[in-house]
């Protein structure tokens, strides 16, 4: 057996091939499957968060696709994300919506969270309105409230476009100083405006989960500079801008995480609170798209 020398090159079986995160065939392959069921290009895509389930029925839907009809797609684990895209109409613009997202806490990667969002670019989709339940941890904001998103800090700890870049997806280094459209949250502000509604703005900051933080967390998350903190959202919203995608983010911020208030809170409180706002949140999407 050869022994190798610092200098010497590696063996062949120790050179690791660079995992590629997504190619666009991938994406293709699975955009296909899409368009056999719903041939119309999408004007804006919708991901709909925890909860949310009434903007998606505001949609007009003609078609309904099952995630496990799509090649590539993952399955939705969580309860209240039915794994579904609910393709048709609102506000006057077609919609491609998804009923359900994903998450690291479920056991998928970045990549497979954020495919879903390749896919939604691959069928045309050149907009994506992205929502989300989250904990509001500044302390003048109330539960039901809703958030503009204005920026996030991303402590997921990965990110989903680690691994050989597809130049044909996007760029390997994509710019991140404005990954919430400038135009599009003025737009929002603009009907929140003229529908009297209460709408905060301010920074979302994604954790991996499954579990709530502590109170260290809290003061933590929010001395970095955060003012809602949730589980999803980052990954989708970095694979749209890496793919020339505008991005419009809005946050049902569904309890108060104040460290030295804090009090517990369940799945089912998040849920029903989330419900509670989602009226506003529907009306607020549906004002948006019909003013593009």
């Amino acid at each position: 057996m050869k022994a190798y020398r610092f200098d010497d090159p590696p063996p062949p079986h120790a050179v690791a091939a660079p995992h590629l995160a997504h190619t666009r065939a991938q994406a293709a392959a699975a955009a296909l499957a899409v368009r056999d069921r719903f041939d119309r290009v999408p004007d804006v895509a919708i991901i709909l968060g925890t909860g949310l389930g009434a903007l998606g029925r505001a949609i007009d839907t003609q078609t309904v696709i099952d995630y496990a009809d799509i090649p590539g797609f993952p399955l939705s684990t969580v309860e209240s994300h039915a794994g579904r895209l609910l393709c048709g109409t609102l506000g006057g613009k077609t919609v491609v919506a998804m009923q359900g997202r994903f998450h690291l806490y479920e056991g998928y990667t970045a990549q497979q969270v954020a495919f879903p969002v390749r896919v939604l670019r691959e069928i045309g989709a050149r907009t994506l309105v992205v929502s989300n339940a989250s904990g509001t941890m500044h302390p003048l904001w109330n539960p039901g409230e809703i958030m503009l998103i204005a920026d996030h800090i991303n402590l997921l700890g990965t990110n989903p476009l680690i691994g050989a870049n597809d130049d044909a997806l996007g760029p390997r280094f994509p710019d991140m100083s404005v990954p919430y459209d400038a135009e599009l949250r003025a737009l929002a502000r603009d009907v929140a405006r003229e529908q009297r509604m209460v709408l905060r703005e301010g920074v979302y900051v994604a954790i991996t989960g499954p579990a709530l933080e502590t109170r260290a967390e809290y003061r933590m998350l929010r001395t970095l500079g955060a003012d809602a903190v949730g589980m999803s959202t980052v990954p989708e919203v970095i694979a749209a801008v890496h793919g020339g995608m505008r991005v419009l983010g809005l946050s049902i911020m569904t309890d108060r995480c104040l460290p030295d208030a804090l009090a517990p809170v369940t799945l089912e409180e998040i849920v029903e609170m989330a419900g509670r706002a989602e009226p506003r949140l529907t009306s607020l999407v549906r004002g948006v798209l019909e003013r593009l």
